[in-house]
Formats: C-alpha cells, structure tokens, sequence
C-alpha cells in the first residue's frame, strides 16, 4: 500500500507523499494490525483484517464490540462499521447504521457517506474452558473462521 503517484488519493483516499513512494526504505500508507487481546494470563481473542486504510479501525470495532458491548465474535464481525480519516473529511458508515444516527452526525457538521463493505476481519474468540469460537467475515464470500 504505497504510494504510486505522491499527492494523489489511492483507492481508499490516503494521499501519500514522497515518504511512501514506491522505493526501498520508503513506508506504506497503511498499517496492519493482527492482534491477541489477553484476559488475564490466557488469550482471549486474536484478530485481524485486510483493508488499507481501514484495518485498524476495523480490528478496534470488533475488540469493542466483544469487550465493551459483550457480543459474542460472529455478532461483533457481523456489526455494521464506521470509519474516519483525515482525508477525504467525511465519516464512511456501512448499511445497517440507524437513520437517527446518521441525523445526528449530520446535525454536528459531519458529512456522511454511505461506503461498501469494510474490512473483511477473521476472529477467533477463546472461551473459559478453551473452546475456540471462529467468526468468520460475511464481507467476503470465501471467509471462513471456525472453532472447535
């Protein structure tokens, strides 16, 4: 994910510069995130998605949404997303955001763009005893995450 013209958006609207030409030592315009969320002294959840711009806040929402919200992995995938970046100033949300939402974003100055899917996340989610429960991204039709 660099940058193959500096100063033009690429397909998720990062511009880059000279610092993520497509050259050795230069840096990528986008960040990957694989993740092991630890309780305690065990693993928890592991995690991670493709995405560009949107990998981490994709990976983010899902941890929330097991840890803050209490969904279980496949209802936290499943979740419709949001995502805000510098550029282009506009806060990208999947189908399934409610409409007074999107009102009271729009109320606060915030344009709001509807985008296609986000992210295309595979979790796997450890339970007390070990089980494994996958949840699998239905973003994508060749996910697949399972557990035993």
């Amino acid at each position: 994910d660099f940058s193959a013209k500096p100063g033009v958006p690429n397909a998720y609207g990062l511009i880059g510069g000279e610092a993520n030409k497509v050259e050795p030592g230069k840096r990528m315009l986008s960040s990957m995130s694989p993740t092991i969320v630890r309780k305690g002294e065990r693993n928890f959840l592991v995690t991670g998605s493709p995405g560009g711009s949107r990998i981490i806040t994709t990976t983010l929402q899902v941890i929330m949404n097991v840890i803050d919200h209490g969904m279980n992995i496949q209802t936290a995938v499943n979740a419709p997303r949001i995502h805000h970046q510098w550029l282009p100033d506009q806060i990208r949300i999947e189908q399934g955001i409610s409409a007074d939402t999107v009102r009271l974003l729009e109320s606060r100055g915030h344009k709001v763009a509807t985008s296609s899917a986000m992210g295309a996340i595979q979790s796997i989610m450890i339970g007390e005893d070990g089980t494994l429960y996958g949840g699998a991204d239905p973003r994508r039709s060749t996910s697949s995450a399972m557990g035993y």
